[in-house]
């Protein structure tokens, strides 16, 4: 199954978390666009993030964004 624009939409916004830190989070703003936005409330419906705008990773979420951040690092090589 490829990824559909939705997932890609959720993928990029998992990718732009440090995962250096619990103490920072993402803040998807309404300017950012309705798809972002409407992905930012996915991953909070998943169970993924702190807040329908984003917020802070769960622990579900960290495993998810490591996963889409290290994937994103095998294929730009």
């Amino acid at each position: 199954m490829p990824y559909s624009p939705e997932l890609t939409a959720e993928l990029n916004i998992l990718t732009q978390f440090n995962l250096d830190t619990t103490q920072e989070g993402v803040k998807v703003h309404g300017s950012a666009g309705p798809k972002a936005v409407a992905a930012a409330q996915r991953l909070f419906d998943k169970g993924i993030t702190s807040q329908p705008d984003g917020g802070y990773l769960t622990e579900l979420g960290r495993t998810a964004a490591e996963h889409a951040q290290n994937l994103l690092l095998i294929l730009k090589e």
